[in-house]
């Protein structure tokens, strides 16, 4: 065997890995630069939609696996605990562990020194890689990842790659490649108007043009909302992790070729709008973003978002560089749009009046959830 890096893609490989995802780190550039040659990669803007991603590629039947430094897990704690533990999806993290061993940048050391006594608390799975003859521990726990749909975290040391040179004898199934930098894809100005509907009404529009769709729908009165309106077996129902809609939409669509509605809501993609750069540079083909923008968190008690101020929530998807953009009010704007078939990714921007429906929560379980989903995209 050759680098340390090479042994590592060859253990990812024999588990079957399929689906990764990663933010930069300087300790580890040599195997982000061949993981991302070697297995199908999402380069993130942010660790925690690196988790609703990857929950969506679960979904689709992936092995997902995800990349990261130590201060990432800060930053993803939250979508791991509600989201791919609370549905018991499967994701292996790999962590650059700083901050413990010839570090040179001292703000890296309190999340690195701490990050066992997090896990632990957190009761996350976690292994610590010292040196290359810790491997051992990943083969054991990876497995384990898939077979148990479980989280686990592996804990590199920097010291496992001192004196390694990547780069020998394995050869990559994607090359490489780099995709071209294309300026300017925005279309025309945003059109003008006022709201005419609330989100409920705005659903019940939509509704006979989701039959046959993966629907991820932000949590709260949105999910409740669909669930009266039109329940079926694709339509996945958040029940926390706000701001992973997107993110989790866009890993089913990346993963599957289903097409994919994603139900968002302004408070959501404030959140995490650096999912729309990632949805934008994916371009998935069979991907809708629904942004219903009531300039409100309506599940919260109907306090005012910046978009009631500020945000125009489709320059936004536009300047992040989706290309196909479009601003709607009318019951008429809104068919036409969403009973047009999608050919490439698009965001729509639905604004609404405030203002939720009496509804009752869902009546069925986050698993049952899961399993109809699973269930559907299984079914071809």
């Amino acid at each position: 065997m050759g680098c340390p890096e090479e042994e590592l893609i060859t253990i990812l490989k024999s588990e079957g890995v399929d689906f990764t995802c990663s933010l930069p780190c300087e300790k580890i550039k040599e195997l982000l630069g061949m993981v991302a040659g070697f297995f199908f990669h999402v380069s993130l803007t942010r660790e925690e939609e690196g988790v609703g991603i990857c929950a969506g590629a679960a979904l689709s039947g992936k092995r997902p696996s995800i990349f990261v430094q130590s201060s990432g897990i800060g930053n993803m704690m939250n979508a791991l605990l509600s989201l791919t533990g609370f549905y018991t999806l499967p994701l292996a993290i790999f962590v650059s562990r700083r901050g413990v061993y010839k570090e040179r940048i001292e703000a890296q050391v309190p999340m690195g020194s701490r990050l066992p006594m997090i896990l632990k608390a957190a009761g996350m799975p976690y292994s610590i890689i010292n040196r290359r003859d810790d491997f051992g521990k990943i083969v054991k726990n990876l497995a384990k990842v898939y077979e148990d749909n479980a989280v686990h975290v592996f804990l590199l040391s920097p010291r496992i790659w001192e004196g390694a040179s990547a780069g020998g004898s394995l050869s990559s199934n994607r090359g490489g490649e780099q995709p071209e930098i294309v300026w300017g894809r925005c279309a025309e100005n945003t059109n003008k108007g006022k709201p005419v509907f609330r989100r409920f009404e705005i659903l019940k529009i939509i509704a006979p043009y989701l039959e046959s769709h993966i629907v991820v729908t932000n949590l709260g009165f949105p999910s409740k909302e669909l669930f009266h309106i039109k329940h079926q077996p694709s339509n996945f129902y958040m029940l926390g992790s706000m701001g992973m809609a997107t993110p989790i939409g866009l890993g089913i669509a990346l993963a599957s070729k289903k097409q994919v509605v994603v139900i968002d809501g302004d408070g959501s993609i404030l959140m995490n709008p650096g999912s729309l750069a990632t949805a934008a540079h994916c371009a998935p083909q069979n991907l809708t973003i629904l942004a219903i923008d009531n300039g409100s968190y309506g599940s919260t008690g109907n306090q005012p978002t910046l978009t009631r101020s500020c945000v125009d929530l489709e320059l936004v998807a536009r300047g992040f560089g989706i290309g196909e953009t479009r601003k709607v009010f009318s019951r008429k704007e809104i068919t036409d749009i969403m009973k047009k078939p999608c050919r490439r990714l698009r965001f729509i921007h639905a604004l609404a009046l405030p203002g939720n429906e009496d509804v009752p929560n869902i009546p069925i379980d986050h698993f049952t959830v899961k399993q109809s989903v699973q269930g559907f995209l299984r079914s071809g």
